[in-house]
């Protein structure tokens, strides 16, 4: 009985990894393209605790430099901006950062384009962001083509992509100004979204917020629960899913047969990564719906819910609330 304990206890490796070293993998052969791909790699063994511990070769690629000197840019310009705000301090800059932003242009500028120092860094510095991210997405999507892989880790990013576009671009667009896009900054970027929320009745009412809060915990809890299964028959070469998808072992048939004893149903190691790819990629993607249906479809999503049976009507104890959609405005 204590040996049993004993080897329970060794394979309960969720925080330890054996690192195996070798010759260094380069990858597989390719065409010879326009940008020579490196050969150098090295091995850091705190890399290999958390992952594979060799790094390289790289490949930047044309797209890779441009992406990363934009965004470079992008980053500077904020950053300076950030640091004026502070009179050119250092130290109040450090001390200040999580409060520090660079704001979009006011309201009265509408879609055109502001004096620099009245939101036209922010304008030049999300062109340069977006342009960086774009490019990224190029490069990832032409990399895959080029390894001969699926482009799927291309189009998950891209509904990142499409958040990131509605809140700051697709979004002020259909409202008529550039103020409706999210300040840059940590903080400020926290407080936009609480301001929004209460702007617009409590977003929570919100139905494609709802689902995309319900694809993020879906998404995580797919994810820990296949990670925690692999981990779980590890000791039987559960690591090694895609030789088992077609060899079937004793991984194989032991997490299958532990989900069927726990939930009755069972992912196979093939499909349960097709379904935390759908729930991840899904959360994105109803999320920037919700975002653009905001103040443009619906101004006060609390009196949506209430209009729609999804939430209680309280009685009134203070100030009747009224759609702001269905007030007059005074001439």
């Amino acid at each position: 009985m204590a040996n049993r304990q004993a080897s329970m206890i060794e394979y309960q490796n969720i925080f330890t990894r054996v690192q195996v070293h070798g010759p260094a993998d380069l990858g597989v052969p390719m065409k010879t393209d326009a940008w020579k791909r490196g050969n150098t790699t090295r091995s850091v063994h705190l890399f290999g605790r958390i992952g594979d511990a060799q790094v390289g070769p790289f490949y930047l690629g044309y797209l890779g430099l441009v992406s990363l000197a934009s965004g470079a840019i992008a980053i500077m310009i904020m950053g300076f901006n950030m640091l004026a705000q502070v009179n050119w301090n250092p130290v109040q800059f450090v001390r200040q950062l999580f409060w520090l932003a660079l704001e979009p242009p006011p309201p009265s500028y509408g879609l055109h384009f502001p004096p620099l120092n009245d939101g036209g860094w922010y304008m030049i510095a999300g062109f340069l962001l977006t342009l960086s991210i774009l490019l990224w997405w190029l490069r990832m999507y032409r990399r895959a083509i080029a390894l001969g892989m699926g482009t799927h880790v291309a189009w998950a990013f891209a509904a990142a992509i499409w958040l990131y576009l509605s809140l700051g671009f697709f979004r002020p667009l259909l409202m008529g100004s550039w103020s409706e896009a999210v300040p840059f900054g940590i903080f400020p970027h926290l407080d936009w979204t609480a301001a929004f929320s209460i702007r617009y009745g409590n977003l929570f009412y919100n139905p494609f917020h709802m689902l995309s809060i319900v694809f993020l915990y879906g998404s995580t809890l797919l994810f820990a629960m296949h990670a925690a299964t692999i981990l779980a028959v590890s000791r039987f070469g559960g690591e090694r899913e895609i030789e088992q998808i077609t060899d079937r072992g004793t991984a194989s048939e032991r997490a299958a047969l532990f989900w069927r004893w726990t939930m009755g149903f069972n992912a196979t190691m093939e499909s349960i990564h097709r379904w935390a790819w759908w729930f991840a990629v899904l959360c994105p993607l109803t999320g920037g719906i919700g975002i653009l249906l905001t103040g443009t479809v619906v101004d006060n999503w609390y009196l949506w819910a209430v209009k729609h049976g999804v939430a209680p009507s309280y009685p009134h104890l203070g100030p009747i609330v009224v759609d702001p959609a269905l007030s007059e405005v005074p001439k």
